[in-house]
C-alpha cells in the first residue's frame, strides 16, 4: 500500500462541490432578484392587482336631477323603463363575438339584426353612429323600449341570452310640456368616453364609466350638478367569483334640480308661432327671385327687458330630443346631421350668425352721436347715395328729404346711415389711416357685437365686426387663395373679385363702411346679441348676460343657489342718447315700418318699441329681421330667406306679445287670458319633502295663444 494521495480523483470531487456552490448561489441569486423586482420595484402594481381580484364593484347611478321652468314645471327628468342592456365584455368570450345571442335577441326585439350589433360597436374616427362611445366594460342599453312581455322572455330564457339584461332603469325624459320642445335649449345626453373619466379624475366632479352626461344646452352647462354622485358597492370575493362579504359602499346622492327661467307656455307660442312664420312665408312669392321664399330656417328669443334673463328661445328646424334617449338609431341619426337635414341640432338663436340689415341702425346711430352728429340736424334722405359710379339705393327708392336720426330710424332711412359711414371713413383717413376714431364701429364693439355675450348656453359663437384690423386679419388667411384664382383666365365675378382682393383685399374700402352702416356687408350677428342690445336700449343703458338658468336646488330643498343677474357693461352711449333712440323705436311701432304689425296695440298702456329689418345676402333671398321691446320683455325674431322683417316675423312676433299681455282684437287687455302679464320674479315653491310644486295653466288657454291665426 502506497500513502500517497489519490490527486485525480480530490481534484474530480473538489470541482463537482464549486459547480453545485454556483448553482446554487445563481439561484438564489434568481430568486432573490425575483422576489426584489415583485415587491420592491413593482410591489404597488402588483398589490392593486391582487386588491382588484378580491374586491369587485357594483355602481348604482345617481337619479339625475330635474330641469324645471320658471313655474316649476319639469322640462327634463326621470322616467322608470325596461331598459335591455348587453355586456359587451361577455359577448366578446364567446367563439361567434356574441353573433347568435344578439341574433336571438333581435327576434325577441323585433327590430332587425344590424341595429342591435351596431349599437353594441366601439366607436372610432372610421365607425359612424350608431356606436356606443362609453367604456366597453359598462352594459350597453340596445333599447330602452322593451315590452313586459319582452323583458320576461329574456329573464327566463337567460341561458339563451348570456351577457344580456333586462331591468327597470331611470332614464331621461323630456315631456314637453304644452308642445314645448325647448330641444335646443335643453340639449340632450350620452354615455362618457374612457378619455373623459380620466380627465375628471382629479376634478370636482369625477366621473365613473356608468355616467351619462350632457353634449350640449343646459344638460351640458349644468351637468356637473345635475349628475350628482353615483354609489359604489364593493364586495370581497374568492378566486372563483363567490362572494365572501362586504367590504364597503359608498350611498348615491342624487342631482341637483335646477330651475331655469323659460316659461313653457310661452316657449310653446314661441315655437309654433316661429313655425307657422316660416310656414306662412314659403307662401309668398320673392319679387326679386321670381320664386317662393324658402325661408329654410329661424330663431326667435323672448328676454326680460330688465334682468337679461330668457323666457322662451326657439330654434327651426327642431329636433326631439328623446331621440337619443337609450341610444340613437343610424336613421334618426341621419336625419338629424346628414347634408340634407339642415342641422337641427345648432341651437341659431346663439350659433346662427346673418346680416343684421336695418335692425343695425341703432348701433351706427350711438357711433354717430359718438362722432358728434347731433342726433336732432337733419340729414338727408334721399332716394340713393352715389359713391364714383356706384349707386346705393334707398328701400324701395323712397326719400323723405332732411329728417332727424331719430325720424331716420323710424323710416328706416338708408341713405342717411349711407352719407354717415362714408363720412366717417373718410374722417378716418379714407385708404390711408392714421389714427381712425372708427366711432361706428367702436359703438358696434360697446353694444357687445363681435364677441360672446357669456349665455349659460355651450357653442355660442361670436359674429363679426369688419373693421380695419378685421379686414387685415382676413386678407393675411385668404390672400394666396385670392392671388392663385386670380390668375385665372376666366373674367366671370368670382375671378374678378379674386383679382381685387388680392391687391387691396387689405384694405377697408368706402363701399365697405358705406354698407356696414345698414347692417350689411361682412357684418354678422346672432340673435341673442340683437336681444341683449335692445333689452338695454329698454332698460335704460345697461347690459346684462344672458342667462337661462334661475336657481340649482338641493335633492332635499335645504339648499338653494340662486343665479342672480349678470351686468356686464352699459351701452356706448349717453342717457340722453338712449332716451332719444327709445323715443325713436317707439315711432317705428306707431307709425314707421313697423306700425302696420302693431295696430290696435294698447300703446299709451304697454309702450311697443321696434325696428324692422331686410337683409341681403350674396345667391340667397332677404333675411327677415325684426327686434322689438317693452318695458318687462324684449322679443327678436329673425328668418331665413323669408322677404322683409314686418311681413315675415311680423304677425308672429305680435302673436307672441299678445299672449303674454292677453291683448285681445281690439287692443283691449284682459289680465285672466294673459299668460305672463309680467316677469315672473319668485322661484318655484318647495315643499316639505324638497319636491318642488309645479304651477299649471289649463292647456287649452295655452293652445288657444299657440294656435293664433296671424292679424
Amino acid at each position: 500500500m502506497s500513502n500517497i494521495p489519490e490527486t485525480g480523483r480530490t481534484t474530480r470531487v473538489t470541482i463537482r462541490l464549486i459547480a453545485i456552490q454556483i448553482l446554487v448561489f445563481s439561484l438564489l441569486l434568481t430568486l432573490g432578484g425575483r422576489l426584489w423586482y415583485l415587491q420592491i420595484r413593482n410591489g404597488e402594481e402588483y398589490e392593486k392587482e391582487a386588491a382588484g381580484n378580491h374586491v369587485q364593484q357594483v355602481v348604482q347611478p345617481a337619479t339625475r336631477g330635474a330641469i324645471l321652468d320658471a313655474r316649476g314645471v319639469p322640462i327634463a327628468d326621470n322616467e322608470t323603463r325596461l331598459v335591455v342592456s348587453a355586456s359587451r365584455t361577455e359577448l366578446m368570450k364567446m367563439k361567434d363575438a356574441g353573433q347568435g345571442v344578439l341574433t336571438r335577441l333581435a327576434d325577441v326585439l323585433d327590430v332587425p339584426y344590424k341595429d342591435v350589433a351596431d349599437k353594441v360597436r366601439l366607436c372610432n374616427a372610421e365607425t359612424p353612429q350608431p356606436c356606443w362611445n362609453g367604456s366597453p366594460y359598462q352594459p350597453i342599453p340596445i333599447t330602452d323600449e322593451a315590452t313586459t312581455q319582452q323583458a320576461l322572455q329574456i329573464r327566463e330564457r337567460a341561458e339563451d341570452f348570456p351577457g344580456i339584461t333586462a331591468e327597470p332603469t331611470a332614464v331621461r325624459r323630456y315631456p314637453a310640456p304644452y308642445k314645448a320642445g325647448t330641444s335646443q335649449v335643453l340639449g340632450y345626453l350620452s354615455p362618457v368616453t374612457d378619455e373623459e373619466v380620466s380627465q375628471a379624475q382629479d376634478t370636482d366632479s369625477p366621473l365613473l364609466r356608468s355616467d351619462q352626461i350632457g353634449r350640449s344646452g343646459l344638460e351640458r352647462t349644468y351637468d356637473s350638478k345635475l349628475r350628482g354622485s353615483a354609489g359604489v358597492t364593493r364586495y370581497e370575493v374568492d378566486k372563483l367569483g363567490r362572494v365572501l362579504g362586504e367590504a364597503d359602499s359608498d350611498k348615491a346622492v342624487a342631482g341637483s334640480s335646477v330651475v331655469t327661467s323659460i316659461d313653457s307656455r310661452v316657449q310653446a307660442i314661441v315655437e309654433k308661432q316661429l313655425d307657422k312664420a316660416m310656414k306662412a312665408a314659403r307662401q309668398e312669392t320673392d319679387k326679386i327671385t321670381g320664386r317662393p321664399y324658402e325661408a329654410d330656417s329661424g330663431a326667435a328669443v323672448v328676454m326680460e327687458t330688465k334682468t337679461g334673463r330668457i323666457v322662451a328661445m326657439a330654434s327651426n328646424p327642431d329636433y326631439d330630443p328623446n331621440a337619443w334617449v337609450g341610444g340613437i338609431n343610424a336613421r334618426m341619426y341621419t336625419k338629424l346631421t346628414g347634408k340634407d337635414s339642415n342641422f337641427p341640432l345648432l341651437n341659431r338663436a346663439i350659433q346662427g350668425q346673418a346680416a343684421p340689415g336695418s335692425i343695425f341702425k341703432v348701433v351706427s346711430t350711438a357711433g354717430a352721436v359718438n362722432a358728434g352728429y347731433p342726433f336732432n340736424s337733419n340729414y338727408n334722405c334721399g332716394a340713393s347715395y352715389s359713391l364714383g359710379n356706384q349707386t346705393f339705393k334707398n328701400f324701395e327708392s323712397q326719400g323723405h328729404g332732411p329728417i332727424s336720426l331719430g325720424r331716420a330710424l323710424e323710416v328706416s332711412c338708408n341713405t342717411v346711415f349711407y352719407e354717415l359711414g362714408h363720412r366717417e371713413w373718410r374722417k378716418d383717413g379714407g385708404l390711408n389711416p392714421k389714427k381712425p376714431n372708427e366711432y361706428l364701429y367702436q359703438a358696434a364693439k360697446g353694444f357687445g357685437f363681435g364677441k360672446e355675450t357669456g349665455i349659460d348656453l355651450p357653442n355660442e359663437v361670436t359674429g363679426r365686426i369688419p373693421d380695419r384690423q378685421w379686414k387685415k386679419d382676413y386678407w393675411e388667411a385668404n390672400k394666396n387663395g385670392w392671388c392663385k384664382q386670380a390668375k385665372s383666365d376666366s373674367d366671370d365675378y368670382v375671378t374678378r373679385l379674386a383679382r381685387e382682393n388680392c391687391v387691396e383685399g387689405m384694405n377697408l374700402r368706402a363701399g365697405d363702411s358705406i354698407i356696414y352702416a345698414i347692417g350689411q356687408g361682412d357684418t354678422l350677428v346672432t340673435p341673442i346679441q340683437m336681444a341683449s342690445a335692445y333689452a338695454a336700449i329698454g332698460n335704460g343703458g345697461t347690459l346684462y348676460k344672458p342667462s337661462v338658468g334661475k336657481a340649482v336646488i338641493s335633492p332635499d330643498g335645504r339648499t338653494v343657489d340662486e343665479i342672480k343677474p349678470e351686468k356686464r357693461g352699459r351701452v356706448p352711449a349717453t342717457k340722453a342718447t338712449v332716451r332719444q333712440m327709445d323715443a325713436a323705436l317707439r315711432g317705428v311701432a306707431t307709425r314707421g315700418t313697423a306700425a302696420w304689425r302693431f295696430g290696435a296695440w294698447p300703446h299709451d298702456t304697454i309702450p311697443m318699441r321696434a325696428k324692422t329689418g331686410t337683409a341681403q345676402v350674396q345667391g340667397k333671398q332677404t333675411t327677415s329681421w325684426l327686434a322689438t321691446y317693452t318695458d318687462d320683455y324684449t322679443i327678436v325674431m329673425t328668418i331665413s330667406q323669408a322677404g322683409t322683417g314686418s311681413g315675415a316675423s311680423g304677425p308672429a312676433v305680435r302673436n307672441i306679445y299678445d299672449a303674454l299681455y292677453g291683448v285681445q282684437e281690439d287692443g283691449s287687455i284682459k289680465k285672466s287670458q294673459a299668460l305672463l302679464f309680467t316677469p315672473q320674479k319668485k322661484l318655484p315653491v318647495i315643499a316639505e319633502d324638497g319636491n318642488i310644486k309645479a304651477q299649471r295653466t289649463k292647456t287649452s288657454v295655452v293652445k288657444a295663444w299657440r294656435d293664433a291665426e296671424f292679424s
